[in-house]
């Protein structure tokens, strides 16, 4: 399959931001973040995020357009790219998991992105949706990414919907800080750390979701 671009369109970015605002305010009780990771004027960032549900393709749109205004883009399977193809005018690029020789174009067109001033690219490592509460098993492609790109900031995003307190389902969001890893680490154990770090994340959002809102604020 051919590679497809980011093509953004800052007029249908304009209107999608209403939408994708009014429907997580109707689709959610409410949805929660917490951050400990706001970028500035002259960052650069790689968000990685855990992969359970559709909702995760837009909620990069949403983080971006409301907390971390960078000029962001997405890797997709361009199986779901072709199924949704709006994608493409927020930010949105193709990734052919069937081959890893075939991600390579567009792990390259990732690393070319970030040329552009406040440059941020987001990541869902496991590749594919997973079940939730099951172990991190990341692709390669964030590693190499993290080889590749210096003077970036590599920053773990948890996701955890839940219906504890109300039949309609809550949303919460865990913004970590950035990944902290030697230079010398190999590429497996910088996979192991990456997949540790959201793994975390994850740990504390299934404890606290739901029972303790002190450290969230309401986001939508």
């Amino acid at each position: 399959m051919d590679f497809i671009p980011a093509q953004e369109s800052s007029l249908f970015i304009k209107g999608f931001r209403l939408y994708t605002w009014l429907l997580f305010k109707r689709r959610f009780k409410k949805v929660w973040l917490k951050q400990e990771y706001s970028p500035c004027s002259e960052c650069k960032t790689v968000y990685y995020l855990n992969h359970h549900s559709w909702w995760d393709g837009l909620i990069p749109f949403l983080l971006n357009e409301f907390r971390f205004h960078q000029q962001a883009r997405a890797l997709m399977e361009d199986k779901q790219m072709r199924e949704y193809p709006f994608f493409q005018k927020i930010g949105a690029f193709s990734i052919n998991r069937d081959n890893p020789r075939n991600a390579l174009p567009s792990l390259r067109y990732a690393v070319q992105s970030f040329e552009r001033d406040q440059a941020s690219l987001f990541i869902y490592p496991e590749g594919t949706i997973t079940p939730a509460g099951s172990s991190m098993n990341f692709e390669k492609g964030l590693t190499w990414l993290h080889k590749r790109l210096n003077e970036v900031d590599f920053v773990p995003v948890g996701i955890y919907m839940h219906t504890i307190r109300h039949d309609k389902p809550e949303l919460h969001l865990q913004v970590g800080r950035p990944a902290k890893i030697n230079d010398k680490t190999t590429g497996d154990e910088r996979t192991r750390h990456f997949e540790n770090t959201l793994d975390s994340i994850l740990d504390e959002l299934h404890t606290t979701a739901g029972f303790d809102d002190s450290e969230f604020e309401r986001f939508v």
